[in-house]
């Protein structure tokens, strides 16, 4: 699993980016996100409660808009326009692709944040990591039982 993070010179801007390795295809879990995204919540119910996310086992609410998709590519983008991350954070893009996996069956899950923070006394959103690594498995498993 690669992981990665980054910030700019200000400290205020950067990216967190994680790889996940899962067994679906790469069409099946793009589609999940948009296709069908009120599925999301029941196959990550542990994670994600309709349009509540949650983190460390504390409540969060984001409420996100698609900013873009392309199909042919496995890739969705979601905006964070409303919620408890807009309490710390000026921007907050959640990018999504899931390519075919090279030597093997399965899939690679790429997630991508970029966000800018309203101070550089704000964190660094690293607990969003284990958290978007926990809902690529449940999805993944939920996925697999569909079959």
């Amino acid at each position: 699993m690669a992981e990665a993070a980054t910030t700019n010179a200000s400290s205020s801007v950067g990216k967190l980016e994680t790889d996940v390795e899962i067994k679906a295809s790469a069409g099946q879990f793009h589609h999940m996100f948009a296709g069908r995204p009120h599925h999301v919540s029941k196959a990550s119910p542990g994670k994600i409660k309709g349009c509540d996310l949650h983190e460390d086992g504390e409540a969060k609410v984001a409420k996100e808009r698609i900013k873009a998709v392309e199909w042919e590519k496995n890739l969705i983008t979601f905006r964070v326009i409303e919620g408890d991350l807009m309490k710390e954070y000026k921007s907050f893009l959640i990018t999504i692709q899931v390519t075919l996996k090279h030597g093997g069956p399965g899939s690679i899950v790429h997630w991508h944040l970029k966000y800018e923070k309203i101070s550089d006394e704000v964190a660094h959103p690293e607990t969003l990591r284990q958290f978007f690594v926990e809902v690529s498995k449940e999805i993944d498993g939920h996925l697999l039982s569909e079959e």
